[in-house]
């Protein structure tokens, strides 16, 4: 949320390390050792967190509430010496003035205020409180001053800015970065890979605080004595545990994750305790841990369970139980409560909210392609398509959207456009059915089976396409969905439609999402430009941080590049296809009911509320595998006609 002083509201949750624990700081010994095994993990925000809100200063100011820290403000000009004075000696605010001096050394920026609101996040449990407020304090430098960090960015500038405190945390610790879903993690030497993982059901953990005491410290000086070589059993045992072994149960568990297995995650978990106390506990005497194993052999918890494991480094301070269900949470928290005196939260992981619905305006006059559209309007222009059948473009548009799962699109025509769609959809009369051959006839059966699929939406103003897509406003009931443009075709060069790829790119990562492609530096006068920051080594998912309708090639070349891993700048158009979320209607709903001016001339476009939402909320870009295909014009459309059937599928 943003405010109209220019502060922003902040949360970042703590994180469980779900399996892989020990492997991040095992896996930068290959650096010395490259026998050494990879460090694999799997981590989840947690629904605990920090709550933060901040804004621009001149100096670096962290506020807090007495119960949130004994300190409740404290301010330090952005000198990085002072900063670094401040985060070697410890503490709370410790960790902030780390990471804000990272920032100073490496950005000419000013300083912040963050005021923490609320923290429910509890501490030294091995839940990472001190990753959460690094996080924060570097996504709030990167928002507020634009530093176009990714992800990956914020979680490098936490790392280092904790590294500058006492504490020595893992690599794993940041990936509350992600927000509260499972992440995959890997551990090269000082090279760290994550990517956020699709949970394929739903999860039900349990944390519990043991109640107990554990001394980390101990915990990592006595296994990082087996690096970087192992010199007797154990420690061979302990390389092996944090090794290879830990690499087929992380495998393992982010294919149950991503199948939904809730049980064989629990049994999991069982066979990665078992192991640990097997191949690692003999290495230190913290790893005892008996009131830990007097919670997991505990019979009366069994029966509310799949499994149960410790957490963070191990040793006697939280527990995770994987419940079987939610009732089977709450009776495990009652148990945890009343029977063992320990604190108890919850972690529900569910599978992200699939795209169920599509919206396609095709409210437009056709101006372009007149006089054909005198006689039909632009969506029912002809196309052979792949299987040999020529179709109209927008029969082919819905094909592809109901092979990807979408349930319910949205048609927005004209008022006086309705007979000619129910004509379409509705049945051939008898005389027309007897001509044709049994192929055609059960196609003509799939086309009156669409309608029931097909909601209408009537646009009595064409006022742009923003305005367009506003009329699907109470159609889409604030739930996610596909946008589609009337006049382009898109076919894929995957097995998965380019909706589909799309459908699977929001859910990874939440936000609305536009899909985009390259387009050379001449061009892009012809397109919205879309500017940011890749998320993925493959450089397909993008974090937006600028959209900007038609610039010329000047402005383009100089603010919108977008520089390759090769260095080089390449430019990114609109593809045609966009997951739009409840934030992208309000912004539309505000301009077109206030009264403002409209965005693009006498119209409403769509790229201006895209470029408001993505600098308050965030926003994705994605690249297809695939290619679209332009009927909206003559000479693409003749160009359509020749390729379209020829390309793969």
């Amino acid at each position: 949320m943003h405010y109209e002083n220019n502060a922003i509201e902040l949360f970042v949750p703590g994180r469980l390390c779900l399996m892989g624990e020990h492997s991040d700081w095992a896996g930068m010994y290959r650096m010395i050792n490259s026998d050494i095994a990879k460090g694999m993990a799997v981590v989840s925000g947690i629904e605990q967190g920090i709550y933060a809100i901040a804004e621009k200063a001149d100096k670096f100011i962290m506020a807090a509430s007495g119960d949130i820290s004994d300190e409740e403000c404290w301010e330090c000009e952005m000198d990085s010496q002072k900063l670094i004075q401040i985060a070697q000696e410890g503490g709370f605010f410790s960790y902030a003035a780390g990471v804000a001096s990272y920032i100073n050394d490496n950005y000419n920026i000013g300083g912040v205020k963050i005021t923490i609101t609320k923290r429910d996040l509890p501490i030294k449990r091995g839940l990472s409180s001190s990753a959460a407020i690094c996080v924060l304090v570097a996504r709030a430098f990167n928002q507020l001053y634009n530093l176009k960090m990714n992800i990956s960015g914020e979680m490098q500038a936490a790392y280092r800015g904790e590294q500058r405190t006492p504490s020595r945390c893992g690599r794993l610790d940041q990936a509350c970065a992600y927000g509260v879903k499972p992440v995959y993690m890997e551990f090269d030497g000082n090279e760290v890979y994550s990517r956020s993982l699709r949970a394929g059901g739903t999860f039900h953990w349990v944390i519990a605080n043991l109640m107990a005491s554990k001394d980390t410290i101990k915990i990592l000086a006595d296994l990082n004595k087996s690096y970087p070589f192992a010199h007797n059993e154990t420690e061979k045992q302990v390389q092996e545990a944090l090794g290879a072994d830990n690499r087929l149960i992380v495998e393992k568990a982010v294919r149950l994750i991503e199948d939904g297995d809730a049980e064989g995650l629990g049994a999991l978990m069982q066979e990665a305790q078992a192991n640990f106390d097997k191949k690692v506990m003999p290495a230190s005497s913290e790893l005892i841990a008996p009131v830990l194993h007097s919670v997991l052999n505990d019979p009366a918890i069994k029966q509310f369970i799949y499994g149960a494991k410790g957490v963070g480094s191990n040793g006697d301070g939280s527990v995770q139980f994987l419940a079987k269900s939610s009732e089977d949470a709450d009776k495990l928290q009652e148990y945890l409560t009343n029977e063992r005196g320990m604190e108890s939260f919850r972690l529900t992981i569910k599978p992200e909210q699939a795209v169920k619905k599509a919206v396609i305006p095709l409210a437009g006059f056709g101006t372009r392609v007149f006089p054909a559209t005198k006689c039909m309007k632009k969506c029912f222009m002809p196309v052979l398509d792949a299987d040999g059948l020529l179709k109209p473009a927008l029969l082919i548009l819905l094909e592809r959207l109901l092979e990807s799962n979408i349930e319910d699109i949205c048609l927005i025509i004209g008022e006086d456009d309705q007979e000619e769609f129910d004509n379409f959809f509705a049945p051939l009369p008898e005389e027309f059915l007897e001509q044709l051959p049994e192929d055609k006839l059960k196609y003509d059966r799939l086309i009156s089976k669409m309608r029931k699929n097909i909601t209408y939406v009537h646009q009595k103003e064409r006022l742009g396409f923003g305005h367009a897509v506003w009329q699907a406003r109470k159609f889409t009931n604030d739930e996610p969905a596909l946008l589609l443009l009337g006049d382009f075709l898109y076919r894929s060069n995957t097995s998965e439609s380019c909706c589909k790829q799309i459908i699977d790119a929001y859910s990874k990562c939440g936000k609305p999402l536009v899909s985009i492609m390259e387009v050379p530096l001449e061009r892009v006068v012809h397109y919205g430009i879309l500017h940011g920051i890749w998320e993925d080594q493959e450089e397909t998912v993008m974090k937006v941080d600028t959209m900007v309708e038609k610039p010329t090639t000047d402005y383009a070349s100089e603010y919108l590049g977008v520089e390759d891993s090769h260095h080089r700048k390449k430019y990114y158009a609109t593809f045609g296809q966009y997951i739009l979320t409840r934030e992208v209607f309000e912004e539309l709903e505000h301009e077109i009911c206030q009264e403002s001016e409209p965005s693009e001339g006498k119209e409403y476009g769509l790229t201006a509320a895209l470029d408001k939402v993505c600098r308050k909320h965030g926003m994705y870009a994605f690249v297809p595998d695939g290619r679209s295909f332009d009927i909206g014009l003559p000479e693409t459309y003749r160009r359509t006609m020749m390729e379209y059937s020829n390309d793969k599928e």
